[in-house]
């Protein structure tokens, strides 16, 4: 069974590129372009697709607000983010509005692909240089406050959260902590469960929110 994929660019060559360089992979599908936001949320509706990979300006309605309004209303589709901005102003409210993942558009055809894959998994997809302003901006272990998580998430929760928000894949992050994949994804449940979220995205989003991991001011 393929992955079907919306792209949104509102450069046509771009657009025709990317579907090309998709096309070539068996398990992926591109079953809708747009061209703007108000059209991406349009076809969101009507096609449905498995994951959308996103451009962040966009005419009409930009990418974040598109990116917001598509997990809201259909929170079945991931929204991989694919843009050429690695500005905090880009990539921290896009993850607030619910993207699943965020590549540049330097990344390579197949690193774009294994991305698109990993967002229908579930799992989150991030370019080095987004993972690494991330982690760079992340307060240590001290940033977890008890007094301020009402929805009690346990340390080693937030452990997993930590290390979900560095951009690691449930094995990776079970090989950090010494736990198993599964019990990562086990952890994981637990706390989509207590901050009620659908997706890894929203509850880093959270977390960043409400100072659960703290953000400092970035070296650069």
């Amino acid at each position: 069974m393929s992955i079907s994929v919306l792209l949104v660019e509102d450069h046509k060559i771009v657009r025709e590129g990317t579907r090309q360089l998709l096309e070539q992979s068996a398990d992926l599908k591109v079953v809708g372009e747009a061209s703007n936001g108000l059209e991406a949320v349009r076809l969101a509706g009507e096609i449905r697709p498995d994951v959308i990979v996103m451009d962040v300006r966009l005419p009409g309605l930009n990418g974040i607000d598109a990116t917001r309004t598509i997990t809201a209303r259909f929170p079945g589709i991931r929204v991989l983010i694919l843009s050429a901005f690695e500005d905090d102003s880009y990539v921290f409210p896009l993850l607030e509005a619910g993207a699943s993942g965020y590549l540049l558009k330097t990344s390579s055809g197949s690193e774009l692909v294994d991305a698109i894959k990993l967002v229908y998994e579930g799992q989150t997809a991030l370019s080095p240089r987004i993972s690494a302003k991330i982690i760079n901006r992340i307060g240590g272990r001290q940033a977890y406050r008890k007094h301020h998580m009402p929805i009690g998430l346990t340390e080693r929760e937030m452990d997993v959260l930590r290390a979900a928000a560095n951009g690691y894949a449930n094995k990776e992050i079970g090989s950090l902590l010494g736990i198993s994949s599964q019990t990562v994804q086990v952890h994981l449940r637990n706390i989509f469960g207590k901050l009620e979220v659908g997706n890894r995205s929203e509850a880093i989003a959270m977390a960043i929110r409400y100072g659960w991991i703290t953000l400092e001011a970035s070296d650069e």
